[in-house]
C-alpha cells in the first residue's frame, strides 16, 4: 500500500482483466443492492454452551493444521506484524501453523475460478484477505465459505451496528467475510511546502494548474478510490450514490468527472500522460520530493510512515470538505479450504482485543478496529485509550464527520476500466 488494503485494480492486460469483464456479464444486480440492517445489541451477546461445545471441538480439530493465507504483501510493516505477532502466536497457543502467499484483488479471483473450473475439491489456500470488488466477484463465483461469523466467539465484540462496518461496497458481508479493519482515505502533503493544501475540488484545480508537475495520484485502487469519492461529491454528496448501480447517474456524473480531469492536462505530473502504477511508487514520488503530495486509504497511515522513515516529517494528512471514503477490510474462507479449522481459529484470532489492539498501534500498522469498545472488558478498554494518539493526521472523530459510504462495486469497476480510456489517451 502501501495503502494497507487489499486491492488491485491495474490495468495491465491478461486473465485478471478478462476475468473481471466475464464476472460482469453475470452479475446478479440484485446482490448489489442488498443492505443489512443494522443490528444493535447493548451488551455483549453470550454464548451458548453448544457454541462453546462446538469452538472447543474447531479448536481441538485445528491443532496440528498448517493454514494457507493469500493476502497482498506489499508493506513491510503489515509483513512484520503478520510474521512477527500473529503467526507466533497462533503457534503457540492454539497449534496452528499460518503460511502466507502474496495475492490480491484479481489474482485471488482468477485462481479461485481456475480451481473452480478444474473441478478441484481442495483449494492451494484456505483464507483471503479481500474487500469490495473482490468480495464482490468471489460471491459471484460462489467461492466463499459460510455463513461463519456467527461461529466465531470474538464475532460478539465487533461492531456490526456500525453501517461502514456491516457492509461491504453496499453489499451485506452476509457472515461470508469477516471485518478486520476499519479506515478512511486521507490526502498527505508536505507540510514545508505546502502551506495552505486545497480543502476542495475546485481548489485542488488551481493548486495544480499554479504549480505544475506537483500533483497526480496513482492508477490502482487508492487512486481510484480518490475518484469515487469525486464522484459521489459530482452526483450530490453522501448518498446521492447509494443503492443499486446506477447507469444513467453513473453516466452523467463520470462525463464530468473525465471533463475535470481533461481540463487539468497538461498541469500534473509528468503532464497527466502516464500515473504511478500503485500507492507505493506515490509515496517514493512523495518521499523524494518530486510531488507535494501522496494520499492513502488508511488515515493513520502518515503516523505510520513517518515513524518507519518512509515518508518525511514533514508529512501531514487531511480530508476534502466533501468527503472521503470511509470503508472495511475484511477476512474470508475459501470454500474448499482443506483446513476449515485452522481458518476458523486464525479468524477468530486476528479479531481478538489482543491482536486488534496490536494493529492499532501507529508504530505497528495504525489500522482502525473493528471492535466496539463498548464490548469490551474495563481492562481492555483502557488499553485501547492508552495507544499513543495520532500526530500527524487530525483525530478520527474529526474525519468521520466527513466519511463517505462506499458505493456499489460496480462503480468502482466502472470508473477503474474507463480511466484508461479517458484519462490517459
Amino acid at each position: 500500500m502501501t495503502s494497507a488494503l487489499p486491492w488491485d485494480l491495474s490495468f495491465r492486460p491478461g486473465p485478471g482483466r478478462e476475468l473481471r469483464l466475464a464476472v460482469l456479464l453475470v452479475i446478479a444486480t440484485s446482490f448489489a443492492g442488498c443492505r443489512e440492517a443494522p443490528r444493535p445489541q447493548e451488551t455483549v451477546p453470550s454464548l451458548s454452551s453448544s457454541s462453546r461445545a462446538d469452538w472447543a471441538d474447531v479448536e481441538k480439530d485445528a491443532r496440528g493444521q498448517t493454514v494457507t493465507w493469500m493476502m497482498w504483501k506489499g508493506d513491510p510493516l503489515i509483513n512484520a506484524y503478520v510474521q512477527g505477532f500473529v503467526v507466533p502466536r497462533l503457534r503457540d497457543q492454539y497449534g496452528v501453523t499460518l503460511k502466507t502467499v502474496s495475492g490480491q484483488g484479481n489474482r485471488i479471483v482468477s485462481a479461485l475460478m481456475t480451481e473452480r473450473e478444474a473441478l478441484k475439491t481442495e483449494s492451494e489456500f484456505d483464507m483471503v484477505w479481500i474487500n469490495g470488488e473482490s468480495f464482490y466477484q468471489l460471491r459471484q463465483i460462489d467461492a466463499l465459505y459460510g455463513p461463519f461469523t456467527e461461529r466465531l466467539p470474538n464475532f460478539r465484540l465487533i461492531d456490526v451496528s456500525n453501517p461502514f462496518i456491516a457492509s461491504d461496497f453496499q453489499q451485506p458481508i452476509g457472515g461470508y467475510e469477516c471485518p478486520w479493519g476499519n479506515v478512511q482515505m486521507a490526502l498527505i502533503y508536505h507540510s514545508d511546502r505546502v502551506k495552505d493544501p486545497p480543502r476542495t475540488r475546485e481548489a485542488l484545480a488551481a493548486w495544480v494548474r499554479a504549480h505544475p508537475g506537483r500533483f497526480t495520484f496513482d492508477a490502482s485502487f487508492t487512486g481510484m478510490t480518490l475518484l469515487k469519492s469525486w464522484l459521489i461529491a459530482l452526483a450530490g454528496g453522501a448518498g446521492a450514490l447509494d443503492g443499486p448501480f446506477d447507469e444513467a447517474k453513473y453516466a452523467r456524473h463520470s462525463a464530468e468527472l473525465w471533463t475535470y480531469l481533461k481540463d487539468l492536462k497538461p498541469y500534473p505530473w509528468r503532464r497527466g500522460e502516464t500515473y504511478p502504477q500503485g500507492v507505493a511508487e506515490l509515496h517514493q514520488l512523495f518521499a523524494s520530493g518530486e510531488i507535494d503530495f501522496t494520499m492513502s486509504n488508511n488515515d493513520g497511515e502518515v503516523d505510520n510512515k513517518i515513524l518507519q522513515g518512509a515518508l518525511p516529517e514533514a508529512s501531514r494528512a487531511y480530508v476534502f470538505d466533501e468527503g472521503t471514503i470511509q470503508n472495511s477490510h475484511y477476512v474470508g474462507i475459501v470454500r474448499n479450504a482443506r483446513h476449515l479449522s485452522a481458518a476458523l481459529v486464525a479468524v477468530n484470532f486476528l479479531i481478538s482485543p489482543e491482536a486488534q489492539y496490536e494493529k492499532m498501534k501507529p508504530a505497528v500498522w495504525g489500522d482502525g478496529t473493528v471492535l466496539n469498545r463498548g464490548r469490551l472488558s474495563a481492562d481492555w478498554r483502557a488499553r485501547f485509550d492508552d495507544i499513543p494518539g495520532r500526530r500527524f493526521a487530525p483525530p478520527r472523530a474529526e474525519l468521520e464527520k466527513k466519511a463517505l459510504r462506499e458505493i456499489a462495486p460496480e462503480y468502482m469497476i466502472r470508473i477503474s476500466d474507463d480511466f484508461r480510456r479517458h484519462a490517459l489517451r
